[in-house]
């Protein structure tokens, strides 16, 4: 008789995790997982509080109830600095620098990802001679990209991905897919939500659905 290999430990488990609004449940409790290697698709309608959820993950906003461990540990802010790379609604740049200075401020911020630069990654995103472009001066699609090179950079092993695909056309879509195989292939995970599955990587992917609350 032969036992079975134990189970790695999760990169993120979240254990009755939950979270209120003026007193008004807008998810939970959860209890979900996310181990290296594949992806969580979070779908739900609006209201569902996926961006909240994320968030929450982020240490954006403090959860209600449960626990949040990353890697085996409790997830406080510094574990969270350090495993987290966040993509929200917003670009979060700083519309007065350029594409390759934004990069460059955010790599002395979150260190960067082992063999990767600020140029190959603009380039790797389709933003190759756009370095000295001013943030403000891109559009909605080359802003989404400028922040998918941020991502990239960053050497945090677990994405949280709010609506990536927004802003991008096919080719967009397809980038993001690529990146996100690529982060899984050398053990990192990520969370991404979504309307709807139309969009979602394919990858090694569990799902986690929100209903909205009447």
């Amino acid at each position: 008789m032969t036992s079975e290999a134990p189970r790695p430990t999760p990169l993120l488990d979240a254990r009755a995790l939950g979270f209120s609004r003026n007193e008004e449940p807008v998810f939970g409790p959860l209890d979900f997982a996310v181990d290296a290697g594949e992806a969580l698709l979070v779908q739900g309608g609006n209201g569902a509080g996926k961006t909240t959820l994320l968030r929450v993950l982020a240490g954006l906003l403090p959860a209600d109830a449960g626990e949040v461990d990353i890697d085996g540990l409790p997830a406080d802010r510094d574990r969270r600095a350090h495993a987290i790379a966040y993509l929200g609604h917003l670009p979060g740049l700083k519309a007065d620098l350029s594409a390759v200075e934004n990069l460059r401020f955010l790599r002395g911020l979150h260190g960067r990802r082992r063999g990767q630069l600020p140029d190959s990654a603009l380039a790797m995103v389709g933003l190759g001679g756009y370095e000295d472009a001013l943030a403000r001066q891109l559009s909605a699609g080359q802003k989404k990209r400028l922040s998918l090179a941020r991502l990239w950079l960053s050497p945090a092993p677990l994405w949280l991905l709010d609506e990536p695909y927004a802003n991008l056309d096919l080719q967009g879509i397809e980038l993001v897919n690529r990146m996100v195989q690529a982060h899984l292939r050398g053990g990192g995970a990520a969370l991404v939500t979504t309307h709807g599955a139309y969009a979602a990587p394919p990858v090694r992917t569990r799902l986690l659905e929100l209903e909205a609350r009447r």
